[in-house]
């Protein structure tokens, strides 16, 4: 799924019954995260954490769906260890995890090669996540490697750079980013029109270049 792709309005078991995507999403964010397998060691760890932290999720209007190639019998089945190794962790899971056993879904969201995806030796989804926005686009890509555990802190950061750029279509944020930072002005944005929009000023950044395209500002 390549970023500002439409994503498909796909059919799914999941732990809390049958969903249609759109419908589903409604006019929320979402957070589309695969695992290899149930019952293996670091996505246990990462859908715990996500389990803990939904409410910080919900607060920004995004959903949570998790996504692995096992049937909805064995999720349930590991959802309890998940529950059992995670104790801060409510009684009901908090969010729904995808069944893929024909793996169809995985090739369809590019996670697998499809010439691979009726071997359970071999076709393992690599641990990918989407942040898909309420018009239903892919607006950022994740990918690790099975051994690699995520990062919670970054995706909701991202989350929020994805959130404040979709709003605010004339600026960007730059590294290491987080609410309350300043932003960056859109290089193609000019000066005039920065005054308008940005009352309470920018700043330029003076580079041996001599051109200013690097303007920040705390208005937004």
């Amino acid at each position: 799924m390549r970023l500002g792709a439409t994503m498909p309005n796909f059919k799914a078991e999941t732990t809390k019954g049958k969903i249609r995507f759109f419908e589903w999403q409604g006019d929320s964010w979402v957070i589309l995260f695969s695992h290899p397998s149930d019952f293996t060691p670091v996505c246990t760890t990462e859908l715990a954490r996500m389990a803990v932290r939904l409410p910080e999720f919900t607060k920004r209007n995004a959903k949570c769906l998790a996504h692995s190639v096992d049937d909805i019998e064995t999720h349930n089945k590991w959802v309890k260890d998940i529950q059992s190794y995670c104790k801060d962790i409510p009684e009901e899971f908090p969010y729904p995890v995808i069944a893929d056993p024909r793996r169809d879904l995985a090739v369809l969201f590019g996670m697998l090669d499809e010439d691979q995806k009726r071997d359970p030796v071999i076709a393992q989804t690599i641990r990918a996540l989407y942040i898909i926005s309420p018009d239903h686009k892919v607006r950022l890509s994740m990918f690790y490697p099975i051994a690699t555990g995520r990062n919670v802190d970054e995706i909701l950061r991202s989350l929020d750079s994805l959130q404040l750029t979709y709003k605010l279509k004339v600026v960007v944020t730059p590294v290491d980013w987080t609410p309350g930072n300043k932003v960056m002005i859109q290089p193609e944005v000019t000066d005039d029109e920065a005054n308008k929009l940005f009352p309470k000023g920018f700043e330029k950044v003076p580079l041996p270049s001599g051109l200013d395209y690097v303007r920040t500002t705390e208005d937004y």
